[in-house]
């Protein structure tokens, strides 16, 4: 790799920069692709709809055929979860290996592929055997180490943007995706951190512009979670229609069976029936600029 000098150093995008730091990102040709039989970058937005968190097996399965049967292309879930701060209560525990395994079970019950995050190498291993997309979390954006070694598993991934990077930042961890051989990465928008919110509960502000501003330079498939940017799921619902407005081409919502008792950030998930409903609105949003949902 050659080395280049660096210039002018800042937040934004310059042409040196998509010709010299971020190159593959900048020449990123596969418009379309297909995971587990679902196709991203086309007609059709797949939505990843779960639990933050992998409670139990008979949640993670029920939630599992909930969601398919509304529509979603992809159960999402955490075995693995990591939290601002190193305390558990007594309501919540990783579930780790055994969370894998109810997500596996889960995929099987339901048929639906499953996306889920990995936060050490250590795990590849037997997150392949369950994973249909990896998922890199907002704070490991920038763990390089992590993002080529789950690249070198050929698997697809999705790289969450952390909550206070620049759109530079981001696609700065893309790029070592890239380079390190992966074939197809979304990138999730997931809120930002500011100075100012609209509720004291909200920590994160959806930015949507990124959206138009990623497709501006390059064809990387671009996804929204309004779930954990907004952290309210009365926002949830007419975040993501503005998601999809805005041209994201999938979409990732928190979906629980009993949102007010849900073991990790109860105040952002939606239960069963709203996301149903959710699912129809987007749909017709959708077609409103040539796409679908169902």
């Amino acid at each position: 790799m050659a080395t280049i000098e660096n210039k002018f150093p800042g937040k934004d995008i310059s042409s040196d920069d998509l010709k010299t730091k971020i190159p593959l990102v900048a020449n990123y040709t596969s418009k379309a692709f297909r995971v587990a039989g679902v196709t991203f970058n086309g007609k059709k937005i797949p939505v990843m709809a779960g639990p933050n968190m992998v409670e139990s097996e008979d949640l993670i399965v029920k939630t599992a055929k909930a969601v398919k049967k509304a529509g979603a292309s992809f159960l999402r879930g955490g075995a693995f979860k990591p939290l601002s701060f190193p305390y558990r209560s007594k309501k919540y525990n990783e579930s780790g290996l055994d969370g894998l395994k109810w997500l596996s079970v889960a995929k099987k019950e339901a048929s639906i592929p499953v996306i889920t995050e990995i936060m050490e190498s250590k795990y590849l291993d037997v997150m392949v055997d369950v994973a249909d997309i990896m998922q890199i979390g907002s704070r490991n954006m920038q763990n390089y180490p992590l993002i080529t070694d789950v690249a070198s598993t050929g698997k697809p991934i999705m790289l969450k943007r952390h909550y206070g990077a620049s759109l530079r930042d981001w696609l700065g961890a893309a790029e070592y995706a890239l380079i390190a051989g992966c074939k197809h990465i979304i990138l999730c928008e997931r809120g930002m951190s500011v100075a100012h919110t609209h509720k004291s509960s909200s920590r994160y502000l959806l930015d949507l512009q990124v959206i138009p501003a990623i497709k501006e330079i390059s064809s990387i498939s671009v996804a929204s979670d309004p779930s954990h940017a907004t952290f309210w799921r009365d926002w949830v619902p007419p975040m993501s229609l503005a998601s999809i407005s805005a041209g994201a081409d999938s979409i990732m919502i928190e979906v629980h069976p009993d949102p007010k008792n849900a073991a990790v950030d109860p105040l952002q998930p939606i239960n069963f029936k709203s996301f149903q409903v959710l699912m129809n609105q987007m749909d017709k949003t959708a077609k409103a600029i040539s796409r679908k949902v169902l």
